[in-house]
């Protein structure tokens, strides 16, 4: 089984090694180390998700766990039912991905993601039964709960959206059927894009990943903001009035000075991760704001969280988390608290994030490769090395493997925008030559 978890459950192509049977073991291996005996199972808008979300629940119900299943559902909405009920949670999803590839998220009891040694156990287990064949089980029907938008809209004070005028832009993923209603509720004059799923559209050309309709529409309808949601909704960028494009570094720095000035944030700490730009370390260090720095993965942001008792952490991609209001990453919560920071700031969107982050240049560039990743990625310990010291202290550098897809991500930041290009591209081609010479001398472009 080449099938493993990464920094955000397991995801791949469907169809081949991820399908009906490989996720009905995943349910049994599951169900065998789960701190509950209830769990709940949501899913995306992919084709291939309810029958997935079937196949897993037959797996947990196999194993013992009784299920609840909430149908198409936002991760955090999931997760929030998870805390509620202390459940364990199953969201199906390949989160920004294309339709063509599926995944499994887990929770288990309260809404938390798995520790790594949970994970492992279950690989293990996994891997011992990789496949179980359909099983006469009867897989309980979808129920309708609401009570994570409701807790979305008394996340702040009632009407505190009122008068902004908001494009939203679902991805045509989980958020399409809920996220127009709870900005409504909350005062906004909403109107949405790419909010009608069929199966295969999720994240084509829209959301999270590709926020160019949005931009393009926010500017022409003159709203206040815009803000786009992947494809299972636990991540959000926004768009300021003139289109200018905010990601998760710009919407950190507002929520982490809003609740500073408020006395809300706890030690005056935030969690980070090494591809945070030096803008928002420089802003927010400046405002006496304390920077604690976790590996790459809104799973390792709540680790770190917890530790230490904070209540705010992020990532650039657009994972926040609030952990006073939320167990996990969630983008409509995180458009809510942006929005109501700058509601009470009294500024727009844009000139709130552009005077708070004033951003270095950042190359980050996504070299496909066929070995193995970590493996790759080890290998070019002596080329950052190399480049660091080209930089000096005015730049970073930070080559990593992916959790989530087959290739290595190569970050590089510099006060010249020319010189981070020069190096970024100097260190994907070493990162291709590495992949060759070792792998037979094929590569992927």
């Amino acid at each position: 089984m080449n099938l493993l978890f990464g920094t955000d459950g397991v995801r791949g192509p469907v169809g081949t090694e991820l399908n009906e049977d490989s996720v009905r073991a995943l349910g049994l291996a599951v169900s065998k180390s789960l701190k509950a005996s209830r769990v709940v199972v949501g899913f995306d808008t992919r084709e291939s998700s309810p029958q997935l979300a079937s196949a897993i629940s037959e797996g947990l119900l196999a194993g013992g766990l009784d299920v609840l299943l909430l149908g198409v559902a936002p991760t955090p909405a999931v997760a929030y039912v998870a805390s509620l009920e202390e459940m364990a949670g199953v969201m199906i999803s390949a989160s920004h991905n294309l339709w063509s590839d599926n995944g499994v998220k887990i929770f288990d009891s309260g809404g938390r993601k798995l520790t790594d040694e949970s994970q492992n156990t279950i690989q293990t287990d996994w891997q011992m039964t990789p496949s179980v064949r359909k099983l006469n089980l009867s897989v309980p029907d979808i129920v309708s709960d609401n009570r994570w938008a409701d807790s979305l809209v008394t996340s702040v004070e009632p009407e505190s959206l009122n008068g902004m005028k908001l494009v939203i832009d679902c991805g045509n993923g989980a958020t399409s059927g809920i996220a127009r209603s709870v900005f409504s509720r909350l005062g906004a004059q909403v109107s949405q894009i790419h909010a009608s799923p069929n199966g295969r559209n999720i994240n084509y050309k829209c959301g999270s990943t590709d926020p160019s309709d949005l931009q393009r529409e926010v500017v022409h309808s003159a709203a206040d903001a815009g803000l786009a949601f992947d494809g299972d909704g636990d991540r959000v960028v926004a768009v300021a009035a003139d289109g200018t494009l905010l990601n998760g570094d710009h919407l950190l720095a507002i929520c982490a000075v809003d609740r500073m000035n408020r006395s809300v944030l706890l030690d005056s700490t935030v969690v980070v991760t090494p591809m945070a730009n030096l803008g928002l370390r420089n802003s927010l260090t400046s405002k006496g704001i304390v920077l604690y720095e976790a590996p790459v993965g809104d799973r390792y942001v709540l680790e770190a969280m917890e530790s230490g008792g904070w209540v705010l952490g992020g990532e650039q991609s657009g994972h926040l988390i609030f952990s006073d209001l939320a167990t996990t990453g969630d983008g409509l919560l995180t458009a809510i608290q942006v929005l109501d920071a700058v509601r009470r700031s009294g500024q727009t969107l844009g000139d709130l994030a552009t005077e708070l982050v004033e951003e270095v240049p950042q190359i980050l560039i996504n070299v496909p490769v066929v070995r193995p990743v970590s493996m790759v990625a080890e290998e070019m310990v002596d080329d950052v090395a190399v480049a660091a010291m080209e930089l000096g202290k005015g730049g970073r550098v930070l080559v990593r493997p992916s959790g989530t897809e087959p290739v290595v991500r190569v970050m590089v930041e510099a006060l010249d925008s020319a010189v981070a290009e020069m190096v970024a591209q100097s260190l994907s081609e070493a990162v291709r030559r590495r992949d060759k010479d070792l792998s037979g001398g094929a590569t992927l472009s």
